[in-house]
Formats: C-alpha cells, sequence, structure tokens
C-alpha cells in the first residue's frame, strides 16, 4: 500500500416532495413503526439514491494532512483555514466525485473509515453510477479482510461477533481523542445544507476523518494486527 486513506462523506437528501409518489410509498410501508415512518420524510439521505454527496473528507495518514472535496463554485486546491493542516476542492458534484475516484484509483491506497462499509462506500459508489461515474476501486471488498478497507466499526464489533455498536465519538472519549462533535452534526447536515452553511458542513466531516486517523493510529500497532489483512504488529 502506498498510502493510508481515511475517508467520509456528508449527503444531502432529496427533498421529500421531489421524490416520485411510487417511491415515497414504498419507503414509508418499509417503516418498522410509527416513530421511524414519522421520521422517513426527514430522512432521505440515508436510502441509496435519493441524495446528493456534497462533501467528501480525506486524510492522509503517512502525511498527517486532509483534504476536503466540498461543493461550490470550481475552484482548484488551495489551504482551507477552517482546519489546520488541510486543502480544500471545490466543485459541483459530479466534480468531486471524479476527484475522489481519480485520487484513490492512482494511490490504490488502504482506505479507512468509521462505517464505511455500512454506509459512505455504497453511497459512495451508487450515486457515481447514477451520475455516469466509474468508481476507480471497490470500497465493500471482502468484509473480513482489513488490506484494502479496515472500516473501524466494523474492526470494534469485531466482524460481527460483538453485537452491539457504538458511536465514533465513543470510541474517541475511550482512547483520549478529541472529540470531532462541533456545532452540527449528522442528522443535522440536511437543514444546514439548506440554510447554505456548506463551509460548516465541509469542517464537521474533515474533523471527523482527522479524529478516524487518529483512531486508527491508536489502534494500527495493537488491535488491527489481529486481522486478516492488517498492518504488522
Amino acid at each position: 500500500m502506498s498510502a493510508t486513506i481515511v475517508f467520509d462523506i456528508e449527503v444531502a437528501g432529496f427533498q421529500w416532495d421531489d421524490v416520485d409518489e411510487i417511491t415515497r410509498g414504498y419507503l414509508l410501508q418499509r417503516a418498522r413503526d410509527e416513530r421511524e415512518l414519522e421520521a422517513t420524510p426527514e430522512r432521505t439521505a440515508l436510502f441509496p439514491g435519493l441524495g446528493k454527496v456534497i462533501a467528501i473528507g480525506m486524510w492522509n495518514v503517512e502525511k498527517g494532512r486532509g483534504l476536503i472535496l466540498l461543493e461550490g463554485d470550481s475552484q482548484p486546491q488551495h489551504e482551507w483555514e477552517r482546519v489546520p493542516g488541510s486543502d480544500v476542492v471545490r466543485g459541483s458534484e459530479t466534480e468531486l466525485l471524479e476527484r475522489f475516484w481519480e485520487i484513490v484509483g492512482r494511490k490504490r491506497p488502504r482506505m479507512v473509515s468509521y462505517n464505511g462499509r455500512g454506509y459512505d462506500g455504497p453511497i459512495l459508489m451508487i450515486r457515481s453510477s447514477q451520475l455516469g461515474i466509474a468508481p476507480s476501486i471497490n470500497l465493500v471488498p471482502n468484509r473480513y479482510m482489513i488490506d484494502s478497507h479496515c472500516d473501524l466499526m466494523d474492526v470494534f464489533c469485531f466482524m460481527g461477533a460483538w453485537r452491539d455498536r457504538y458511536s465514533l465519538d465513543y470510541w474517541c472519549r475511550r482512547f483520549d481523542i478529541e472529540s470531532p462533535k462541533g456545532s452540527i452534526d449528522g442528522s443535522q447536515v440536511g437543514r444546514a445544507y439548506r440554510e447554505g452553511r456548506i463551509d460548516e458542513i465541509g469542517e464537521y466531516c474533515l474533523r471527523d476523518v482527522k479524529a478516524t486517523a487518529e483512531l486508527y493510529g491508536k489502534l494500527e500497532g495493537t488491535l488491527l494486527p489481529l486481522f486478516r489483512g492488517g498492518p504488522r504488529a
């Protein structure tokens, strides 16, 4: 592996009224209880194909530097003052996705995430396909190997053997890493996007990947060597 790159995305779900009637009915029927039924119209970002990628955060572990691909008028890569040690690239959703796949396709890194197999990876690949963009790598490879994609959520539940799952914030606190929690969280991204707070969303995303990178560093020589494809202790 030439590099280790931590990644995370933020998605703005489509407005409920913009979703076709048949799909709305299908999603409402899938709700397991009244609470989930009421929440469905505000949760479109969680459904594959019903949201657009507005931010992709990346952190190069070896270089200790971040990059945020952020929706906006096209701008070349430049330093981003909101998160020390990071750069920003702005562009359309298509431009952001193309840049992401170009980077990971060229570097062929070990990808690291927190729940990236369960959400970020599938969403990135499906949304890219919707826009006619071919993913350069498979972000959801063999679940039990962590050589090409190490999902720390899977690591902490020992690939499903331990059923309880805990948040990134929880594990950061257990390993004395500064919590990435800030002025917004994942449930507030849609509202923040509608209010035009795109820089705030980007900062939230990039702080998440920076914290995940620090968590990976704590595990690289301790827990990860126990897994197939993990780094050697």
